[in-house]
């Protein structure tokens, strides 16, 4: 349950101060929830227009399966259960599908490929790179992530623009806009992140980076659907333990790949 604090009876007109602090607050908010995808696509991405494409069609097929999903389920919102398992049987088939669409995306980039590779054969020009690979990899999994965080965070930071914020039971230090951000800052890496583990799972035939990242998907997921009760604190550090596996992992397969490369 969400509680507002209202400082509107402090003064009968917002300070220009207030309005200052309010709109930096708002920005900040913002920027910390896309602050690092911004960068990596001002620094990485946007050089090459072939990976600007990649970030466009990732994005547009999330959002897809974000309407998809939401016509499934529309005849059985709200929810109206103290239970869990509704909620857990939602979470679910959200993460099978998307995971679903991510070897979709793969099937499609593998294609996509070949015609590449067969392409540059016939004008005798060298084939994709392993490093352009990983950046496609990369852009495809950072349109994931900005498109996690706009819908789940940028959505609902209209109000904190507002002369007021919001706390939640289960988290009274913490602003809720506040707390959206930081979650859609992991999400938005475990996203980017796991599509470079899962392209290389796929095109190497590795079971276990192909279990990785739908394991992680699902677990981070019910672990933010289970910091809405009592074990807000134990729940947000399995989310982050769940971040900070993914970034683990893929430097640990960039790293091996690279050593491969060098030997």
């Amino acid at each position: 349950m969400k509680k507002k604090v209202d400082f509107s009876h402090l003064s009968s007109s917002p300070s220009p101060e207030s309005a200052i602090i309010t709109v930096a607050a708002g920005i900040g908010y913002a920027l910390l929830a896309l602050g690092p995808s911004l960068a990596l696509f001002v620094t990485v991405i946007s050089k090459k227009p072939f990976l600007i494409l990649t970030v466009l069609s990732s994005t547009l097929l999330w959002l897809v399966s974000l309407i998809v999903l939401s016509g499934f389920w529309r005849p059985f919102l709200p929810l109206n259960s103290a239970a869990s398992w509704p909620f857990a049987v939602l979470i679910i088939t959200s993460v099978a599908f998307q995971e679903g669409l991510r070897l979709l995306f793969w099937k499609v980039y593998k294609r996509l490929e070949d015609m590449l590779d067969a392409f540059a054969d016939r004008v005798l020009k060298p084939r994709l790179y392993p490093t352009d690979k990983m950046l496609i990899a990369l852009a495809g999994g950072l349109g994931h992530g900005a498109a996690h965080a706009v819908f789940f965070c940028l959505s609902v930071l209209t109000p904190a623009f507002g002369p007021a914020t919001f706390f939640t039971d289960q988290c009274p230090k913490l602003p809720f806009f506040l707390v959206s951000s930081i979650i859609a800052l992991a999400f938005a890496t475990i996203h980017t992140f796991s599509m470079v583990i899962a392209f290389n799972g796929y095109s190497d035939g590795n079971k276990v980076d192909q279990l990785f990242v739908p394991v992680v998907h699902l677990v981070a997921g019910m672990v933010v659907r289970t910091c809405c009760g009592v074990t807000t604190a134990i729940s947000g550090k399995q989310f982050f333990l769940c971040l900070l596996v993914t970034i683990v992992h893929v430097r640990i397969q960039l790293y091996q790949n690279y050593f491969c490369l060098s030997s």
